[in-house]
């Protein structure tokens, strides 16, 4: 990409993916594509937030717990609960055992049902348990996982926007960015997020974070598109919660 399309992909990314004051100005396939691979990006810098809040009321005397809900509550506020409201809306179109077209209206809605309040639940809880024991360990690399995991969720969204994943409607984000990304480009930046989580945080685990998190989330991603027949915004949202969610487990369990 020339410079010019790449500034318009770094727009898209963060004015659509985080509540950064960023100005979109452009709306077309080309900064979707953009915005889509660089979507790990602003994982990186939404984590890198969500750490240093964590540190410093670690160092302000905050035990792990509370540090850990300060880490998890700092991507939430930067994105509006925007990805936290998509898992919650996928688990109800999921759980509602309703066609096609009657789930996407469920999930279009704007209430809660007990599928998406029980998902959340569990998913914050899981997030808020792993960082918490991750800071127990050590507080530096309890706030590299969380950096790692940021960036592993964003990641799944440059998966899903790849070549070959439909749209389940005509209109939304999810119809914006779907299929926008070429296969290779996506792996190429699959492959980086990757060999840098390595590098950043362990070898072994920092990898193996980020590769369970994308194939957790690529199994979410087919058994939406069977069961929605594509992918919406909200979709997008439970790909990412589910991979920040996988990542932080294995991080935690190494």
């Amino acid at each position: 990409m020339s410079s010019i399309p790449a500034a318009h992909g770094l727009r898209f990314a963060f004015g659509t993916l985080s509540v950064l004051p960023v100005r979109v100005t452009r709306w077309d396939r080309e900064a979707a594509r953009g915005g889509m691979l660089c979507a790990p990006l602003v994982g990186a810098v939404l984590g890198i937030a969500a750490g240093a809040v964590g540190l410093l009321l670690l160092v302000l005397g905050a035990g792990p717990l509370l540090a850990a809900v300060a880490s998890v509550a700092v991507p939430a506020v930067l994105t509006r609960g925007l990805h936290l409201d998509g898992i919650a809306d996928t688990a109800d179109g999921l759980g509602s055992g309703k066609p096609a077209e009657d789930a996407l209206r469920i999930m279009k809605q704007s209430d809660i049902g007990p599928f998406g309040v029980i998902t959340l639940l569990f998913v914050l809880l899981a997030q808020v348990a792993a960082v918490a024991q991750l800071y127990d360990g050590s507080w530096t690399r309890g706030a590299l996982a969380v950096v790692v995991s940021a960036t592993a969720g964003r990641l799944a969204l440059t998966l899903a926007a790849r070549v070959g994943v439909p749209a389940a409607r005509p209109e939304g984000l999810g119809a914006a960015v779907a299929g926008v990304v070429p296969v290779r480009w996506a792996v190429g930046v699959a492959l980086a997020v990757v060999v840098v989580a390595g590098g950043a945080y362990d070898f072994v685990w920092g990898a193996l974070a980020v590769v369970v998190a994308v194939g957790a989330a690529e199994l979410l991603l087919r058994r939406c598109v069977r069961r929605f027949g594509g992918v919406t915004g909200d979709v997008f949202g439970g790909l990412e919660e589910t991979a920040v969610t996988a990542a932080l487990v294995v991080l935690a369990l190494g």
